[in-house]
């Protein structure tokens, strides 16, 4: 029989993440209750009124045609509007923004458009794994740096990281990819930073692809700055956004890439032969999403933070020492000292087994990440104090008993 070569697929390892499914799936079948906190699949629900403007729309046959690449420009002018209202920016809705199935779906596209065999892109780690792996599944190299240090996330050490890489690298690295806030370890940055970034890029002919999903989902004060605030930026940039987690549409897939005009403009002749865009009812509703009441972006966000406030107290008391962070709908934690060495699948195994709490293990978002485990507050309130008990009770069963919950 003949053997079937995959070059693609072979570069790419085997899905850490499925081994813990896998573990859930079969104790669920086995009648055992277990919190979910591994995937970060909102259940929240899309808020009502832009469901009900989805199955409005969806009754009318004129919407069930082919629709465009680009989507709809009444949806791509809904984005603008959303910059121009949220930073201040001016995007020109013909030019400069297109829609994407999802900005996954979009970033990988994009690799394709922008990397050749050979070409390099810097990319943080530990990272989002569509991050780093498009560039590999567009036959490109990939330079990984640290995103954090023993002290956590420095911003000013993460930049000199992105200069040292840039300058060793040979071939010069043609892209930097980046995450704020970040997935999977919830680090933030200033404006300040991106000012930094784009006069590098700049200076350097480097282009620059932020992926800026968590922007309404932050905390405490900050504000997620967007990198198109910065002079010049347009230039070399294009932001990433979606509205998966803003208004809790992930089944959706309604994404949107905004920026340079050149790169934006290559990425639809890309996409105008792959895909017709998405269904059209959907982008109506989305439209509603970005133009309409703009109430449940923030009781969103307030139960996010509640749920990451009981989630990060409650492990503290047991106990297990994590920060609060300002942004995103993760908590990422550094495994206590007495589990460090088993490595994050074992110990995120162990907790499935002995506490019954389900999250994704650190080293399934590459390098640098074996270390830690990242927990997705898409569980209520309730649920996640479960957890807890249930991470107590397998802490105890190694000997860790000094805290009551």
């Amino acid at each position: 029989m003949p053997k079937f070569q995959f070059a693609r697929i072979d570069r790419l390892p085997p899905y850490v993440f499925a081994v813990v499914n896998d573990l859930k799936m079969k104790l669920r079948r086995a009648g055992e209750d277990i919190v979910d906190l591994g995937m970060g699949n909102p259940d929240l629900p899309t808020p009502q009124h832009i469901v009900n403007k989805l199955c409005e729309a969806a009754q009318n046959p004129k919407n069930h045609r082919y629709s465009q690449t680009k989507g709809l420009f009444k949806l791509r002018e809904a984005l603008a509007l959303w910059y121009k209202r949220k930073y201040n920016v001016d995007l020109d809705p013909e030019t400069e923004v297109i829609t994407t199935i999802g900005s996954k779906e979009g970033l990988a596209h994009l690799a394709l458009t922008l990397i050749n065999p050979g070409d390099v892109a810097i990319v943080p780690a530990p990272a989002y794994p569509i991050h780093p792996y498009s560039i590999i599944i567009a036959g490109g190299d990939v330079r990984s740096i640290p995103l954090l240090t023993d002290e956590g996330f420095d911003k000013e050490a993460f930049f000199e990281a992105i200069l040292k890489a840039y300058k060793e690298s040979w071939p010069r690295p043609k892209l930097l990819i980046l995450n704020f806030p970040h997935n999977p370890t919830t680090a933030t940055v200033d404006l300040s930073f991106f000012e930094k970034v784009v006069d590098f890029a700049r200076e350097n002919n480097l282009i620059v692809i932020q992926d800026i999903a968590y922007a309404e989902i932050s905390f405490d004060g900050y504000v997620p700055p967007s990198i198109l605030q910065v002079k010049g930026a347009k230039e070399v940039a294009v932001e990433f956004y979606s509205l998966s987690k803003t208004y809790s549409m992930a089944g959706w897939r309604v994404g949107f890439a905004a920026g340079n005009k050149e790169i934006i403009h290559a990425l639809y002749r890309m996409k105008s032969y792959l895909d017709y865009g998405m269904f059209q009812p959907i982008q109506i509703a989305a439209i509603i999403a970005l133009k309409g009441d703009q109430s449940c972006v923030e009781e969103y966000r307030k139960i996010y933070e509640r749920r990451r406030d009981v989630l990060v107290e409650g492990l503290n008391r047991i106990g297990w020492s994590v920060e609060k962070p300002k942004a995103t709908m993760f908590v990422w934690a550094k495994i206590p000292e007495k589990f460090r060495a088993m490595g994050s699948l074992e110990f995120s195994k162990m907790l499935l087994l002995d506490g019954k709490v389900a999250v994704s293990p650190g080293i399934g978002f590459g390098e640098y990440g074996d270390e830690y485990v990242r927990f997705a507050l898409v569980e209520n309130e309730l649920r996640i104090k479960q957890a807890v008990r249930g991470i107590k009770r397998a802490f105890e069963k190694y000997g860790l008993r000094n805290i009551k919950v």
